[in-house]
């Protein structure tokens, strides 16, 4: 990644392994939240686990670069809008999410949103791949065929309610297999055809 988003727009329990896994329904249309771009780091730097929360998990996922201004587009022309494709990690404070009543604090600390290793062109979204890897053990695989709403229906949306710029990130949701992080843990994101997001886990200062 070069320079930073403008916004970074994820969506919640876009797998239903994973609504399943946390106790969640379905949502009959895509759950959309955001993270600030101040919680991104580059891939080898470290994910920084707050004080505040009991429990930091890695939510692994298929990133999407908007390439120009996109706005009110219709899912059959929105692959048209589609810069690239980045590895990213939706690091979550799974207690705090659970307690506030909204995401902002869970998701938005700094260092919760490694992004790399490259935004890779040309690539079709209907076969992609995100796996996730804890200290070498795989925890997370699926494909992008098994989303609950396709990357082109996420991005219509989107741009439904908010005006996507050029270099703005999707996060189009995690499948099933999240868990814990750790001081000392090196977890990765991997999307065959992009590459490998590697970043160590360390404590955050007393």
């Amino acid at each position: 990644m070069t320079g930073r988003p403008s916004k970074i727009v994820c969506v919640g329990r876009n797998y239903a392994d994973h609504a399943k896994e946390l106790g969640n329904d379905v949502p009959a249309a895509p759950l959309l939240f955001l993270k600030p771009p101040s919680a991104i780091i580059a891939n080898g730097e470290a994910i920084v686990l707050p004080k505040a929360s009991a429990r930091v998990e890695f939510e692994a996922e298929i990133g999407v670069v908007v390439a120009r201004k996109m706005y009110r587009v219709e899912p059959d022309a929105a692959e048209r809008w589609i810069q690239g494709f980045v590895c990213l990690n939706d690091v979550t404070a799974r207690d705090l999410q659970k307690t506030d009543g909204q995401w902002t604090r869970a998701k938005g600390f700094d260092t919760f949103c490694p992004v790399g290793p490259r935004v890779v062109k040309g690539l079709d979204w209907r076969t992609l791949e995100v796996i996730c890897r804890v200290n070498g053990e795989e925890r997370q695989r699926a494909a992008s065929a098994s989303m609950v709403f396709s990357i082109p229906i996420l991005l219509a949306y989107i741009s439904q309610v908010m005006t996507l710029e050029p270099g703005d990130l999707v996060a189009t949701g995690t499948p099933a297999g999240v868990g814990p992080l750790r001081p000392g843990d090196v977890v990765e994101v991997e999307i065959p055809g992009i590459g490998v997001l590697r970043n160590p886990v360390q404590a955050g200062d007393e």
